[in-house]
């Protein structure tokens, strides 16, 4: 009886195998997306940064998409640890927190 033998090496990935690289490619793809993307599990905070977005949007009159991104798979993929996130043309610009109204039209004016 051995008690302390090699272990047995295995070859599959820790996240679920062949799958998993298609999600992450298509995460990726999305990234490189123009537009606005709130990133979060769809809490009240989440909730509340998408509708300062949105009102940031119509007040300062201009013409973006946005998308509110609830998978913590393709979240994790932007590097967002806390949620919500703002992200702008890909670009992770806020996280952890929720923007008022001027905020984002500060961050928008900016760009």
């Amino acid at each position: 009886m051995k008690l302390f033998g090699k272990k047995k090496e295995t070859k599959a990935c820790c996240c679920g195998g062949n799958g998993t690289s298609q999600t992450m490619r298509n995460a990726e793809n999305k990234k490189r997306e123009k537009g606005i993307k709130i990133l979060g599990s769809g809490c009240a905070k989440c909730m509340e940064l998408e509708r300062a977005t949105r009102t940031a949007l119509s007040e300062l009159q201009l013409n973006y998409e946005v998308e509110h991104i609830t998978d913590f798979a393709e979240i994790a993929s932007y590097g967002v640890m806390a949620t919500p996130a703002f992200v702008l043309d890909g670009e992770v610009i806020s996280y952890g927190k929720v923007l008022t109204v001027e905020e984002v039209k500060v961050l928008l004016t900016k760009k």
